[in-house]
């Protein structure tokens, strides 16, 4: 049985990925985080979820090396 979801609610998403909800409207509203409408519902897929966690910068101090 799988336990992983396909989608997660807005505040699925932030409890899964550490961010706070209005970080993830501004990621929304911006275009950076795709998601979906199910009637009221927003939904972000996971495979959306995680391409935008991908999408981020890289951290620590050979990050910017080379740029």
């Amino acid at each position: 049985m799988n336990s992983s979801p396909n989608a997660f609610t807005v505040a699925d998403f932030c409890d899964a990925y550490g961010i706070r909800r209005n970080s993830a409207y501004l990621e929304m509203k911006a275009g950076r985080l795709e998601y979906r409408k199910a009637g009221r519902k927003t939904l972000i897929r996971k495979v959306d979820a995680d391409a935008w966690l991908d999408s981020l910068p890289k951290g620590g101090p050979d990050a910017n090396e080379g740029k």
